[in-house]
């Protein structure tokens, strides 16, 4: 007998105290399958493995996502618009991967095997990309001048291109979903004190994120636009790798949550078994399958989940009727499911309009490397004697983030949480809420800058000789940067937060990949919307807004659009928060070796 939580969620202790407090509470297992040990495994101690891994993996995915933009227009020599729609694509897709590996890593691998695994893919894919950098044959001719006798790449160089692109979108895009979850397994979350720490973990784990994209928007920018991009993503490589033996290292001291089985045919099992009895009434949850039983789930690796009234035409699948038992001991599964089976899908359900809500953030967020770059190459890129690259001015969003995760963690927290009496200060909901309002500001001020661009830029008599810079300094952009850096903090921060915390625990892969799944239909929320505009704008042979020559475009109109997009949807946002119920479990019963 160990610790166990009465329905009325009142504790009754047992006469294993010690026992209960040796070993965690949430299901974890160590690397060799027996009950974790908190004082041996989890905790503080594995984070600086995964904190480690998150830099290395980041600063590849930043030398490669920060300059992207540039390497399709200068070396691959497409238009503004098409290099600006096939990043938001790729970045989309990155976001849309992570699916699969949280699929495998939830149902069948664990998340740990699911991490190492994307590792190696990602390893292959920047492989691939570095050859595609570093090889003539699979790249254009270099020209001087952007004109129109500047050789295109063919088929088959940008077919190699973006074949690597997508391999490394399926590995960055499972390690994100799988190391972020595993991560956060790392802290009992029936231990008070470690689900504290849980928020901490969140916000330096985006922080080491946030290190390895300053590393990269400084160093490997550099190298690719001076030295050669082939080195430049050759270093990617190398960091990889890196990354990939950090995560290796910590193996000893992990905590593992067992794999729960496949999550999509659970689904299928409640969506079909409540199909079959949708003429029967839903009698009172006491009498619900499996609402007597123990309070640890049948799904291993995971607690039960407490019964709620919402969608209550799925709770007909927890109805047991005759011919729903194979025998006394076994059930149909298609035919009867377990109310935490049920309750699952609710989660899912009740986590679409949050998801749907919350997206228009990642649409503003994916401008820093779009239109945020092609602005600032048109702008006075000097800073003395050195010539800045216009993607290293993404450092300034880097350094904004890193400022206020501290100032959150240290400061924000602890004066919030005298009013709010919730330890972690805001609640997830809150904290993407207001990433969307300072976001809203971020457009707002990228607008404004575009203005003074055009008129400086006309004054001068620009307007038809952009491969000269406009007289304005770069470092104009520095409030736009900064804006949406702060607005990171709380909305990205506060996606992976919410998606993780309300997930049934052994669907915690798919939380965190349902959270990259968010940024994906920003992303490619900013496709859709660029191609839309671009073929509206350029009707009867205007140049459009987002032009090649962007000083007889109009790309502040694009940024104004998004502001007054972000605004409608924080409306929309504040509104699916008011009806979300949260996830409520029962405390599992503890057990030793």
């Amino acid at each position: 007998m160990a610790d166990e939580e009465g329905r009325d969620g009142t504790d009754v202790t047992s006469s294993s105290w010690r026992k209960d407090e040796e070993y965690t509470k949430d299901g974890t297992v160590d690397f060799r399958g027996r009950q974790a040990v908190k004082a041996r495994t989890g905790g503080w101690r594995t984070s600086w493995f995964i904190y480690s891994n998150q830099v290395f993996v980041n600063l590849a995915w930043y030398g490669c996502s920060t300059n992207l933009v540039t390497y399709l227009t200068s070396v691959m020599h497409q238009s503004n618009s098409a290099a600006a729609t096939n990043v938001s694509n790729w970045n989309g897709a990155g976001y849309v991967t992570p699916l699969i590996g949280a699929f495998l890593a939830d149902g069948y691998w664990g998340r740990y095997w699911a991490a190492v695994v994307c590792c190696l893919i990602y390893i292959i894919g920047m492989i691939f990309l570095t050859f595609s950098a570093s090889l003539r044959s699979l790249r254009p001719q270099q020209c001087s001048t952007e004109d129109v006798l500047c050789t295109h790449s063919s088929l088959g160089q940008a077919a190699f291109l973006f074949f690597a692109l997508y391999v490394i979108d399926v590995g960055a895009g499972g390690v994100q979903a799988t190391v972020t979850s595993f991560g956060a397994d790392q802290f009992d979350e029936e231990d008070s004190k470690e689900k504290t720490q849980k928020t901490s973990f969140f916000n330096w784990f985006y922080q080491s994120t946030i290190l390895g994209g300053l590393l990269a928007a400084t160093f490997f920018v550099y190298i690719q636009d001076n030295v050669s991009w082939g080195l430049g993503f050759g270093a990617s490589l190398i960091a990889v790798i890196i990354g990939t033996i950090s995560f290796i290292a910590g193996t000893p001291f992990y905590r593992h949550h067992p794999p729960g089985g496949n999550p999509l045919t659970r689904i299928g099992q409640v969506i079909v078994a409540s199909a079959r009895k949708w003429h029967h009434k839903i009698p009172v949850g006491s009498e619900l399958y499996e609402v007597r039983e123990v309070t640890n789930s049948v799904i291993q690796g995971g607690r039960k989940i407490r019964h709620t009234k919402e969608f209550r035409f799925l709770d007909k699948a927890a109805v047991e009727m005759q011919g729903d038992r194979i025998n006394e001991s076994h059930v149909d599964p298609w035919r009867l499911c377990t109310i935490t089976q049920v309750e699952e899908v609710k989660v899912v359900l009740r986590m679409i309009p949050i998801m749907i809500t919350s997206a228009m953030f990642s649409t503003v967020y994916n401008q820093l490397y779009t239109l945020f770059i092609i602005q600032g190459s048109s702008m006075d890129l000097r800073m003395g004697n050195f010539k800045i690259p216009p993607a290293s001015l993404s450092v300034f969003e880097l350094l904004s983030v890193t400022v206020w995760v501290q100032v959150y963690d240290f400061v924000l927290i602890r004066f919030v949480s005298k009013f709010t009496k919730n330890p972690r200060g805001f609640t997830e909901l809150q904290r993407i809420g207001i990433g969307l309002f300072i976001s809203i500001f971020g457009m707002i001020a990228a607008a404004l800058l575009e203005i003074e661009r055009l008129k400086v830029a006309r004054h001068h008599g620009l307007l038809d000789n952009p491969e000269v810079p406009v007289p304005l300094s770069v470092f104009w952009q520095v409030p736009q940067f900064s804006l949406v850096g702060a607005s990171e903090v709380f909305g990205y921060i506060g996606i992976f937060e919410f998606f993780y915390g309300e997930s049934p625990d052994a669907m915690r892969g798919l939380g965190s990949a349902f959270a990259l799944l968010t940024i994906a239909l920003g992303s490619f929320l900013s496709s859709v919307l660029l191609t839309i505009v671009t073929r509206i704008t350029t009707r009867n042979g205007a140049p459009g807004w987002v032009a090649d020559n962007i000083n007889r475009g109009h790309i502040d109109y694009f940024f104004w659009l998004l502001a007054g997009m972000s605004a409608m949807n924080l409306v929309l946002f504040v509104l699916c928060s008011r009806w979300y119920k949260t996830i409520r479990t029962w405390r599992p019963t503890v057990q030793g070796n």
